[in-house]
């Protein structure tokens, strides 16, 4: 019986990237140094989602298939000593969604094949993974001007007085592209005798998996930090965070793995914080954003009192509200940074690259990959440095997400009408 030297599955045009109603064209080669009988010579088009309640676990929980489909490229014979190629093609369903791998799940596609031999012979198996991406139009998305939050805190200190802070966060638009830059203003009004904590900006991922329970994994993947506002202030603070190598927001067709992004704003002292949430997608809004300080001027006067608690005023009287800007003091990374070993802004892989038609897939740092942009990717300059990702070498335990958009709302009301 003759050995299998080479049995491999080719995409047509060494493509890795497919659109949904794409037909994927390939062919199955079998190199051989003699004779091998078989039963049959078959190959697979497979579209799955699996989530396991433990990381890196491939024995799935829970399993959504989106399209399986077989073709018989030869039946019960002899294949004689050399080189065999056997074409196939698909036609992938307009409902398959787009690829994505995590910690506790995958929507995994790929093309199987097998050698069928006869019995008590060793079957031959092979396998080619390909990536689905149906691209997130942040146009189609509704509300996608821009993003604004306030909330008011009350709080009590040296025993007897009391004093308010509003912080209010704005970024230029609630959709962004990877290579995107996300302009964020925070305005901080400190109407006490106190000084505040640092203000901090995040930009956290949310990938909840459907398994027998909801299992949320939290991230930061990327954070800046200014300085704290001294007592009768007003301060704003104007950050930019550049949008890094993810994947978007929204997995269509999949009921199993949702992903959503937020930018929470938030003083460490007194402890108070605003949500927003935001899309990362793969076609960018089309029409030039409005700046943070331009919307803020349209926004409704806090809820706030117009002079400080009698205590203060017996205190130290009326205090008046001074302007300044907050100086940032780090980032969460400062290096160069490209997504992947040999890929960069400028430059992909020509493994990758796939047909001038089709974005380029690029790997991002952690597990959440792949992430798709059209065309080059290319960060935008800006004035002040951007905040780039920190390496993930380790998975942490999957954490509770963070609060829903109508929550922080809830929230905001909430404190302003208790005064806590």
């Amino acid at each position: 019986m003759g050995k299998v030297q080479l049995f491999e599955i080719r995409l047509g045009e060494s493509r890795v990237i497919y659109s949904p109603g794409e037909p994927l064209a390939g062919t199955v080669t079998v190199r051989l140094s003699g004779s091998l009988q078989y039963r049959a010579i078959k190959v697979s088009c497979v579209g799955f989602c699996g989530v396991s309640n433990k990381i890196n676990d491939t024995a799935w929980t829970v399993e959504e298939q989106y399209f399986n489909t077989t073709l018989s490229l030869a039946d019960k014979g002899v294949l004689s000593a050399g080189e065999h190629n056997f074409s196939f093609q698909f036609l992938l369903p307009a409902s398959a969604p787009t690829s994505f791998e995590g910690p506790f799940g995958k929507v995994l596609h790929q093309v199987k094949a097998v050698i069928d031999t006869p019995r008590f012979s060793k079957d031959y198996k092979c396998s080619k993974i390909f990536y689905v991406l149906c691209p997130l139009n942040l146009n189609d998305i509704l509300d996608i001007e821009p993003n604004t939050m306030s909330v008011t805190k009350k709080f009590n200190y040296k025993l007897v007085k009391s004093g308010n802070v509003v912080l209010t966060a704005t970024s230029d638009l609630k959709g962004y592209i990877v290579g995107q830059v996300i302009q964020l203003r925070t305005d901080i009004e400190n109407k006490s005798g106190r000084d505040t904590g640092a203000v901090v900006a995040s930009l956290l991922q949310k990938v909840a998996y459907k398994s027998k329970r909801w299992i949320y994994d939290l991230r930061t993947i990327a954070e800046v930090e200014g300085s704290g506002v001294k007592a009768w202030k007003h301060a704003e603070w104007k950050e930019q965070i550049l949008v890094p190598a993810l994947p978007q927001s929204i997995l269509q067709g999949c009921s199993l793995i949702h992903i959503d992004y937020y930018i929470q704003v938030s003083l460490k002292s007194p402890e108070v914080s605003v949500t927003l949430p935001i899309y990362i997608g793969n076609i960018a809004v089309n029409r030039v954003p409005l700046s943070p300080s331009r919307s803020v001027q349209h926004l409704p006067s806090a809820v706030v009192p117009s002079a400080p608690p009698e205590e203060e005023e017996a205190a130290g009287g009326y205090h008046p509200m001074d302007n300044v800007l907050i100086p940032t003091k780090s980032h969460s990374q400062q290096q160069p940074f490209s997504y992947a070993p040999g890929l960069s802004f400028q430059e992909a892989d020509s493994e990758q690259t796939g047909s001038p038609n089709h974005p380029t897939l690029c790997l991002s740092t952690g597990a959440t990959i792949p992430y798709y942009a059209e065309g080059n990717v290319v960060p935008v300059p800006t004035a002040s440095s951007l905040i780039l990702p920190p390496e993930y070498s380790t998975w942490g335990y999957p954490y509770e997400a963070p609060p829903s958009y109508e929550q922080s709302c809830s929230s905001a009301n909430s404190s302003i009408s208790n005064g806590n």
